[in-house]
């Protein structure tokens, strides 16, 4: 089953990272995975709720970085265990992987930090901006997606690996924001 399992990983890999490469997605997956693109993003989410929800919202902030530094710090504890190979660092793998960043990072491959991370965060702001963004919290979950994919489309991760951080962070994400949800709560302060 494990090996099943890892050929089909193998195949959708080169899928992503080969078959289904596009000259605007080659200039944009670079991009996207870089964490400084993000920072308006964090920026809007920080002053939204501030604003409209005041000492609530800093317990919000609270929470959304301690769910980023749990999801960070478990993926490299768990990457660190496996010590599986980066796509662009196996000899085997190598020389037929599109590498479409300056650098292949030597650490470990399962479970995608990347992928941990934005998954816990957006299933953080999922939860608990729902009802403030309606229609538009599922916004959060393509965010996390489009971070994910862009790890296996630039050559540095396979899709077990951002399948297995997507797993993990949407856990943490979930507890994290089921905590803040019974203790918290965003709602409007009065005061």
């Amino acid at each position: 089953m494990l090996e099943w399992l890892l050929r089909q990983d193998l195949r959708l890999f080169f899928h992503i990272n080969n078959k289904w490469q596009q000259p605007w997605l080659d200039a944009l997956m670079p991009w996207i995975r870089e964490p400084y693109v993000w920072a308006p993003l964090y920026l809007f989410l920080a002053l939204f709720v501030t604003i409209n929800y005041r000492w609530r919202g800093f317990f919000w902030i609270v929470l959304f970085i301690v769910s980023f530094g749990i999801a960070d710090q478990t993926s490299s504890f768990i990457k660190d265990a496996v010590g599986r190979l980066r796509p662009c660092r196996d000899p085997l793998l190598q020389h037929f992987v599109r590498v479409l960043v300056s650098y292949c990072p030597s650490s470990g491959s399962f479970t995608s930090n990347h992928a941990a991370n934005h998954f816990a965060l957006g299933t953080f702001c999922f939860i608990t901006l729902k009802q403030a963004f309606q229609q538009y919290a599922w916004l959060f979950y393509v965010w996390a997606f489009a971070i994910a994919y862009a790890q296996v489309y630039v050559g540095v991760h396979n899709p077990v690996d951002v399948m297995g951080g997507a797993i993990l962070g949407t856990m943490i994400g979930l507890l994290s924001s089921s905590f803040f949800q019974r203790r918290i709560r965003l709602e409007a302060d009065l005061t």
